[in-house]
């Protein structure tokens, strides 16, 4: 959890990630030695950052440049003032400009689209290799040698830790977006392992989209972000029951949706349709008013499934993708009726990014039990359960099918 937090920290003196992370590991490492010992510190992030600190700038004295360096950092002491390392709670809003100058950094023009994900992902989002692999359907070996290579990019062309200005913040803006999106994604509905959500992951993404509207107040996708964010995290507490099983959209309590979140999607979204030019919505400002007709929806019957097709048109057009069109479709059947919805998902079978998406097979299920296909339906929900790597999601797919089975 405070990995991402140590890396930032420590890239911002060392000016390299790679061995930012190197020593944040160290920080845990030498957690794991001393506090069995020494008993568990009152403040344990703070312990963490402090010690992953000190090693870094023991580093840097150890470099020949040291001098420069060193003045630097104390350029940068003197602008942030002094701190108690050890007990005092580190800045939030340090932390968030550190997380943010991380992301900027790992989105660097030098580095491939693929690798800037991947890098940050890493880096800011605590994922594993093995679970950034899994979500971009890509080999665990071919995704570690890329993330390496990232590093090793970084570093020799010097690329420096901060948020950069003008032209070159926009060239790298839409990485940004991307990412902070794919790490809420991943919080929001955890592609593997046995809890469904992961509400740090939420958290980080959340907090870095609310800085980037503040540092970026004239881009109307950075308000989209943030709004959809918002409004998706709105609905965090209703998603999973007492057990931590996930709960269906149309079975949640909306009285348990936090209406502050709510109220502030809201007012990003107005911001954002407020700062936009005449190109029309850009896809984060699509699917934050797709977001905001659920949330002003007080039931789910009461939802504009109607507007939910036009948007879903509208995103097709703009950002084209098989899940979009998935998504579509779920709409469609809402508005329309299973029957309309059926051949808009049987034309997306042969998708080849949608081959091993177990949300196909499972939309295709829920569609063939509104249309009384129980047994066809029960095969497509225990196939999307094989398909599924989340523990919670498998579980919820094979009881499904089971309950298919038995109204046959």
């Amino acid at each position: 959890m405070e990995s991402p937090r140590i890396i930032a920290g420590v890239a911002r003196i060392v000016r390299d990630v790679g061995i930012a992370e190197e020593l944040a590991q160290d920080a845990l490492v030498a957690a794991l030695e001393q506090w069995p010992r020494d008993g568990v510190p009152g403040n344990p992030g703070a312990w963490l950052m402090a010690t992953a600190k000190h090693r870094a700038i023991d580093l840097v004295r150890r470099r020949e440049r040291y001098a420069r360096k060193l003045a630097e950092m104390g350029r940068d002491l003197e602008t942030s003032g002094p701190r108690n390392h050890l007990d005092e709670p580190a800045d939030p809003d340090d932390i968030d400009d550190d997380l943010l100058r991380l992301v900027f950094t790992a989105c660097h023009p030098v580095l491939s689209a693929e690798a800037r994900i991947a890098l940050t992902l890493r880096l800011l989002g605590g994922l594993t290799t093995a679970e950034i692999a899994r979500a971009f359907l890509t080999p665990e070996k071919t995704l570690a040698q890329r993330i390496v290579r990232a590093k090793r990019a970084l570093a020799a062309q010097g690329v420096p830790f901060e948020v950069p200005y003008g032209p070159e913040r926009e060239a790298r803006l839409g990485s940004v977006l991307e990412v902070i999106y794919l790490i809420f994604n991943e919080g929001y509905a955890a592609t593997a392992g046995d809890d469904w959500l992961r509400p740090a992951l939420c958290e980080d993404a959340l907090r870095l989209a609310r800085v980037l509207a503040e540092l970026m107040p004239k881009e109307p996708e950075v308000h989209g972000l943030a709004a959809l964010l918002e409004l998706q995290a709105s609905r965090s507490a209703a998603r999973t029951g007492p057990d931590g099983e996930p709960v269906l959209l149309k079975d949640q309590s909306r009285a348990r949706w936090n209406r502050v979140l709510i109220r502030r999607g809201f007012a990003a979204l107005g911001r954002a349709e407020a700062v936009s030019s005449g190109g029309g919505p850009g896809p984060y400002v699509l699917q934050a008013a797709i977001a905001a007709c659920h949330a002003h929806a007080l039931t789910y019957a009461e939802t504009d499934w109607g507007r939910i097709v036009t948007l879903y048109g509208m995103l097709a057009v703009r950002a084209p993708s098989p899940v979009v069109e998935l998504n579509r479709a779920v709409a469609v059947s809402m508005a329309e009726g299973p029957g309309a919805a059926l051949p808009l998902v049987d034309a997306l079978a042969g998708e080849p990014a949608l081959r091993e998406y177990h949300l196909l097979p499972s939309v295709r299920g829920d569609l063939l039990v509104r249309l009384g296909r129980t047994e066809e339906a029960a095969r497509e929900f225990a196939r999307a359960a094989a398909l599924a790597r989340n523990k919670r999601e498998r579980e919820l797919l094979w009881g499904r099918a089971e309950e298919c089975g038995r109204l046959r």
